[in-house]
């Protein structure tokens, strides 16, 4: 496997530091190979070179089959130019249409919900990542004014929706998820997600092993609270989808323990934690890697490397339910060591 890493900043030079750690053990274990090329793309690239990413930066990418980034963000940089061109211009560049969140609880003590098991809180969420109201499509207009007038639009395909909705029905089919749940705001914002409502109807027919269910995203919020274990497949656009996925990391344990994959099937696709940067942790050793070493896995699962990916969810499990990792899941391991027994584990 070729691989691109864009460890970025704060924090993230650190989980994915702990995650190549993991990468490296699955050569070891399984006698797999990666070729592997760190790109500096980063806060401190920007504020040298004045670039946030080279003019061949996203043909570069495309040259490899996968790219695993740590986190983006940095206060020295006040509008996050450098995010903005490496995380969403790769999203956008690269037509990732798929925002791909696992949400499974590894252990029920880290659950803030009570009485809940790994068997309530298991589900997958599928985001729309091209479209919406982070097209960017907008402006202001007298900024800085009293009579400022700010508009952002969303954007909504037919191509869009399509793609992404069939892509649920698909996974919910091909995986014992037999029910899927499409949420929007249809009563409020009648036009953009009628589109969405006229798509899942079309689609709905031709996936009858598959439940097919309609929530406003208010109602499916407060029922992911009541009781997630109703829900196996969801799929939402990209603002909802933002959301939820936060709200899922925290039945999980905490956005430490959240992975993530922005696809396109059958073309180069990027892994990320959930978390941000976190300045303030960085260079502390306290930062969880569990993030960024599950994504880790979601990549080589991506890339049909089964066993690998599910030795290194097995690793950071035992790792989790035995205290072995970073003080707010409950034990007493710093990034680097956490990494290093995962890495153990999975040997």
């Amino acid at each position: 496997m070729r691989l691109a890493v864009i460890p970025g900043d704060g924090i993230g030079v650190e989980v994915i530091s702990a995650a190549l750690k993991v990468v490296r053990a699955v050569e070891t274990a399984f006698g797999r190979r990666f070729e592997v090329e760190v790109l500096p793309w980063s806060a401190d690239y920007f504020l040298k070179t004045g670039i946030t990413v080279p003019p061949n930066g996203y043909d570069l990418l495309r040259q490899f089959d996968a790219i695993l980034v740590g986190a983006l963000g940095d206060p020295r940089v006040p509008d996050n130019r450098h995010a903005r061109d490496i995380l969403l211009g790769t999203r956008f560049e690269l037509d990732l249409f798929v925002n791909y969140r696992p949400v499974r609880l590894l252990d029920e003590r880290l659950c803030p919900l009570k009485d809940r098991t790994g068997a309530d809180v298991n589900f997958v969420v599928f985001r729309e990542n091209t479209e919406g109201l982070y097209a960017g499509i907008g402006g202001r207009f007298k900024a800085g004014t009293d009579d400022e007038i700010a508009v952002q639009e969303e954007i909504n395909t037919f191509k869009g929706v399509h793609r992404i909705v069939r892509h649920a029905f698909e996974f919910a089919k091909a995986t014992a998820a037999p029910a899927l749940c499409m949420a929007d705001k249809s009563n409020v914002m009648a036009e953009g997600h009628a589109l969405w409502q006229r798509v899942f109807r079309e689609l709905a027919p031709h996936y009858p092993e598959v439940e097919a269910r309609h929530l406003y995203i208010d109602a499916l919020a407060l029922l992911l609270i009541q009781e997630p274990s109703q829900f196996d497949v969801i799929v939402t656009n990209n603002l909802f989808g933002d959301i939820i996925t936060d709200l899922g990391a925290a039945l999980q344990g905490g956005l430490g323990l959240a992975a993530s994959g922005n696809l396109h099937p059958g073309r180069t696709s990027m892994f990320e934690p959930v978390h941000g940067s976190a300045p303030p942790l960085a260079g502390k050793n306290v930062a969880n890697p569990m993030g960024a070493i599950l994504s880790a896995a979601l990549m080589l699962d991506y890339a049909g490397w089964k066993h690998e990916a599910a030795a290194i969810e097995a690793a950071v499990q035992h790792a989790v339910v035995n205290g072995q990792g970073t003080k707010e899941i409950g034990g007493s391991l710093g990034t680097k060591e956490t990494g290093d027994y995962v890495a153990a584990a999975v040997r």
